[in-house]
């Protein structure tokens, strides 16, 4: 069957009401099938009602309530938010094709719906979170998306690339609780293999960006911030003055190769001038030598070891 799939909003309260029903088979089918879930309780509880519906009923950048309607019955829903005010994301909280529609190409018919449906409503690109999920990115991957970094809480994340070239700008970091250099340092952390940031080190890299031992320098594509790096000074008994280390260098795979790493790198050489630092200098696997010496890095000073304290 090759009917058309269109979109209509859940608006009248009857509307809405099916579509929160239509939500929880979701996640009881598909999301949350072992009953022990940790997460379950969550998501079928009050405070994750409330806080969607906040984001619903919000003036500006809202939460959508849709269904994918075709041959005059609905086959699925999806929950994208879309930040016009922002820098056109649309993020999908949620998307899902009725079981019994699965199948032949449908979910993807759904997606090229849900992504025209967007782009009339003034979102610019997409992202979503897939939950880790092999099947999911394996479908999501087919559809033009991309992984690319993790969230602020350390969940896998892909995005369709926007089709916008937008210059990328590079800034001080100026709030310690940024949840976007939560989101970038998450990033960093799994893709050298690290454990992302629980609350506890989330508050003492935010203690120590306010008590100056580290800066952080962030690269944004408008208001979206795409890469980072940093510089920790401390004082150098072989220059008698302030040096510098630079780490935390990183920047989401769909922004690579625009500018980015030299930008941020520029910049911390810069401010590291500007402020009195004698040198800055990058500790890095032999694998990644060539890039940090392309980037200014240039001047061996031995080899690194370190203690585990």
């Amino acid at each position: 069957m090759n009917s058309r799939i269109t979109i209509r909003e859940a608006i009248t309260e009857s509307e809405t009401a099916v579509f929160w029903k239509r939500l929880y088979d979701y996640f009881t089918e598909d999301i949350f099938r072992d009953p022990e879930d940790e997460d379950r309780e969550y998501f079928f509880g009050e405070e994750y009602h409330r806080q969607i519906q906040n984001l619903h009923d919000r003036p500006r950048n809202r939460c959508h309530y849709l269904f994918f309607h075709r041959d005059g019955q609905d086959i699925g829903f999806a929950m994208p938010v879309i930040y016009t005010e922002e820098d056109g994301k649309c993020f999908i909280m949620e998307f899902c094709v009725y079981p019994e529609f699965r199948g032949d190409g449908t979910g993807r018919k759904c997606v090229t719906a849900l992504l025209e449906w967007v782009e009339e409503n003034g979102g610019l690109y997409a992202e979503l979170n897939y939950g880790g999920d092999c099947r999911r990115r394996h479908f999501w991957e087919g559809v033009g998306f991309l992984e690319n970094g993790v969230d602020e809480w350390g969940e896998p994340l892909m995005l369709l690339p926007p089709k916008a070239e937008v210059p990328i700008t590079v800034e001080v970091l100026a709030d310690p609780e940024d949840w976007q250099l939560k989101k970038l340092e998450n990033g960093f952390l799994r893709e050298i293999g690290e454990p992302t940031l629980t609350e506890e080190r989330q508050w003492q890299l935010a203690q120590a960006i306010r008590e100056g031992k580290i800066t952080f320098f962030v690269a944004k594509r408008g208001c979206r911030a795409v890469g980072i790096c940093s510089v920790a000074k401390y004082f150098s008994t072989f220059t008698c003055s302030e040096v510098a280390v630079f780490e935390d260098f990183y920047i989401e795979p769909v922004f690579r190769g625009k500018g980015a790493a030299r930008q941020l790198t520029r910049s911390a050489r810069e401010w590291c001038r500007e402020n009195g630092i004698a040198s800055i200098t990058v500790c890095c696997a032999p694998c990644d030598e060539e890039m940090y010496q392309a980037l200014g890095f240039d001047t061996p000073l031995g080899i690194t070891l370190a203690h585990l304290c």
